[in-house]
Order: C-alpha cells, then sequence, then structure tokens
C-alpha cells in the first residue's frame, strides 16, 4: 500500500479544497499520472500519483478542505498482480466446468455454479472498466470546474482542440446549444431546492453558488485591507495624446522587431518604477513596527480571469525595456486566461497596477493588494475639451489615474508627489527611456 498525500504548495498555502476527482476507486492509475484536482486560494493544481497500482480508498471527497501532508488516497501496488491472478483463477474454474461429465453438467444446470457468478462479476468488471475510461476525459481544470457547476457531462461535450482536451470555451459551447427543454430538464431539481419564497403573495426563484476558494480568499483579505489599512485614494489626469501619436509611429516598427504589439501597460508600468525612486515609501510594506523599504521593483499586474481576479508579476521591471514587459504581460494574461498560473508567478509583488479602463470605467478607487501599500488605478481614455491656453480649447484623449495608499506609512505629500511624476512621464514619454 502507497499513501497520495498533498505535497508542498507554497509558504503561504497551508490547505485547499479538492476540487474534483480524476480518478474513481478501483481505477488502475500510473506513476506521474493526474488523479485528484485541489483548489487552492491562488491556483488549482493537479496531484499526480508517485505510484503504479490500483487506488483502492479514497479519504476525502469533493468539497472537503485538506492540509498539506495529509494522506487523501491510497494506492495498492500490488493491485494489478492480484486483479490478474483473480482472473487466471476465473479462467481455470471454466475450463474444468468443461470438462465435467454430462450428469454433472446437467446438475450444475439446475444451480448456479461458483462459475457463472465469476462470468456475471467479470462482465460487471469490464462494464464498470469501460465506463471509467469513458468518464477519464482530458479537461483543463477551468472546465472541470465550468461543467460541475453547469451540471453538464463532460463526455458529451464536443472538443475542438486537436488532442481531444476539452477547455472552458467548449463547456460554454455546449451549453449555449443546449435546447431549452434540456436546460429546464438538468436544473429542475436544483431549483425545486432552490425556491425561496419572498412573501405569500409572490415567489422568485434564486440561485445558490457556492463560492470558491479564491473567491473567498479575496474576498477576506480585501475586506482585511481596508480594515487594517489606513486606506487613502488620490486623483489626477493625463492627456494621452503624446503617448497615443508615439504608438501610432512605432506600432509597426516594433512589432516587426519584438513579435508583440506595442501597449499602454509598458508605458505605465516604466513610469511607475520611475515614481516608486523618486518615492520609495510607495515600494514598501509593514512588517510589525518595522517599515521594510524595498530595493527591487516586482510589478503586479491585475487580471481578471474567470476564477476571480489574479495579480500575477512580472519580475524586475526596472531592468526590462519596453518589448521585454510587453512579452511578460502577455504571457501572464494568456496563463490567467487557461488556468495555468503557477504560484511563483502570484507571489512577491511590491506594487500593483490594475486597469478598469478596459471594462469602460471611466473612475475609481482601487483596494491595496496587501501586504503592498499602494496600488495604481488605470481608467478608460476618454475625449474631453481641454484648456490649451486662455485663448484655445481642445478635444483630447483623457484618462483619470488613482493612486490608492496607506496612509500609516505614506504621506499625502509622497502620494500626491508620485501621481503627477506618473503625469508628467505619461504626457512626455520619451523621457521614459532616459529612466534606468
Amino acid at each position: 500500500m502507497a499513501d497520495i498525500k498533498v505535497p508542498e504548495l507554497a509558504e503561504s498555502i497551508s490547505e485547499g479544497t479538492i476540487a474534483q476527482w480524476l480518478k474513481k476507486k478501483g481505477d488502475q492509475v500510473q506513476k506521474g499520472e493526474y488523479i485528484v484536482e485541489l483548489e487552492t486560494d491562488k491556483v488549482n493544481v493537479e496531484i499526480i500519483s508517485d505510484y503504479d497500482g490500483v487506488l483502492t480508498d479514497l479519504l476525502a471527497e469533493e468539497g472537503d478542505t485538506v492540509k498539506v501532508g495529509e494522506t487523501i488516497a491510497v494506492v495498492s501496488e500490488a493491485g494489478s498482480t492480484d486483479s490478474e491472478e483473480k482472473s487466471n483463477g476465473g479462467q481455470k474454474a471454466e475450463t474444468g466446468k468443461q470438462a465435467e461429465s454430462p450428469d454433472e453438467s446437467a446438475a450444475s444446470s439446475e444451480a448456479p455454479s461458483e462459475g457463472s457468478h465469476s462470468d456475471k462479476a467479470s462482465e460487471s468488471q469490464d462494464k464498470e472498466a469501460a465506463d471509467g475510461v469513458s468518464e477519464r476525459i482530458i479537461a483543463s481544470p477551468a472546465a472541470r470546474k465550468l461543467a460541475r457547476e453547469k451540471g453538464i457531462d463532460l463526455s458529451q461535450v464536443h472538443s475542438k482542440d486537436p488532442l481531444g482536451r476539452v477547455r472552458k470555451q467548449d463547456v460554454d459551447s455546449y451549453k449555449a446549444g443546449q435546447t431549452v427543454e434540456q436546460k429546464t430538464e438538468v436544473k429542475k431539481p436544483d431549483n425545486v431546492k432552490q425556491t425561496v419564497p419572498v412573501n405569500s403573495e409572490d415567489s422568485k426563484s434564486v440561485e445558490r453558488i457556492r463560492m470558491s476558494r479564491r473567491r473567498q480568499t479575496i474576498a477576506n483579505r480585501l475586506v482585511e485591507v481596508q480594515q487594517t489599512a489606513a486606506m487613502l485614494t488620490t486623483f489626477n489626469e493625463v492627456d494621452m495624446t503624446a503617448v497615443m501619436e508615439l504608438r501610432k509611429k512605432w506600432k509597426d516598427r516594433f512589432y516587426e522587431e519584438n513579435d508583440v504589439r506595442l501597449g499602454f501597460m509598458s508605458f505605465f508600468t516604466k513610469a511607475v518604477v520611475a515614481a516608486l525612486k523618486k518615492t520609495p515609501y510607495l515600494n514598501a510594506e509593514i512588517q510589525g513596527d518595522e517599515i521594510v523599504l524595498k530595493k527591487f521593483y516586482d510589478i503586479g499586474v491585475a487580471v481578471a480571469a474567470d476564477e476571480g481576479l489574479v495579480v500575477p508579476v512580472i519580475r524586475d521591471a526596472d531592468r526590462k525595456n519596453f518589448a521585454e514587459i510587453e512579452r511578460d504581460i502577455n504571457e501572464l494574461a494568456e496563463k490567467a486566461r487557461t488556468n495555468k498560473l503557477s504560484l511563483k508567478d502570484l507571489q512577491g509583488g511590491t506594487f500593483t497596477i490594475t486597469n478598469g479602463g478596459v471594462f469602460g470605467s471611466l473612475l475609481s478607487t482601487p483596494i491595496i493588494n496587501g501586504p503592498q501599500v499602494g496600488i495604481l488605478g488605470m481608467h478608460t481614455i476618454q475625449l474631453r475639451p481641454v484648456a490649451i491656453d486662455k485663448e484655445r480649447m481642445e478635444n483630447r484623449p483623457m484618462m483619470y489615474i488613482a493612486l490608492s495608499y496607506d496612509h500609516r506609512i505614506v504621506d499625502g505629500k509622497e502620494a500626491v508627489t508620485f501621481l503627477k511624476r506618473i503625469k508628467d512621464l505619461m504626457e512626455d514619454p520619451e523621457s521614459l527611456l532616459l529612466q534606468g
């Protein structure tokens, strides 16, 4: 017998939730094969078997919380040998039965023999094995989670992937293609349970969705930040004319030379690094009664993934050029969309940038990503009339920017200086080339 235990995940993660068993009790497993999907505070991970054999016992059910080092399954390494011996024994018994005399055969036909039971058991095992094969669908964690939430059988979902792997988009497409009758039939039992009477004269149905572990973690941390930090937000606006003209001038050549498109995020990332060097207390954190000033610049970029908001980190942003930053952003965003972010991708940021403008947000007050003490919020670009001088007005592409900061260690002067520095650099983007 060999135990399958929850592996070490990260220093800050001590437990997780069983999201989906990829193997059933009694299934044959091979070393290196995925057997269970574990949902943690930050990412979903699939745990593999370190042994060959039969999965003889599952010690935790889907939805259970398990700790690092806890045994969640048992693999019998001799399971395959035992099954082969039983199979051979059944074959020998059947051969012996055929060699019996006619009288013995007639007698045995009147009462069920052990051989017949063996045949039925063998047929049952074959059927269960076939069912197990059909249920072991290759699918991404995000697809499995969505299928569980929507009550969709993954074996019925058509995959567009060349390798046959079911992805979240396939599950969405399947849901969209269902008829009204199918949806009603699938959801009817749940709706009966979930119907909540509003008053005696009228009633409305509601749908209860269990919060994912990541969503619970996000909620708890955001509330914790608001309760423990002296959070304050200051605003400014940026004339994006110069940046947009520079992008228009260089975007084609930039793409040809770097195979990546030039976006706004690389400009803002470079500007943030330059501003942090002028206001170091925004690149810090509080530990007890000490302020830890960080001399490195790992900039987190908030990404709205289907599983919830994640903040992957661009390492050593001060040492990277525009192309390297854009490439990192694209790779991290793609990992977030496909649920392939590792714990390393999410740890250790010193400052965060969030861009609500991609969804049309005109103005907001972002919440600090603790234990950091500052976050920059970008917003949508909007044409607004701007006074050029006393005589002239022009319509310019303007963006509101917001800095939320922890007033315990960052004073208003530093916060305003930081945001004004961002404004100046973005309105004169060529000066970013001089920033080390």
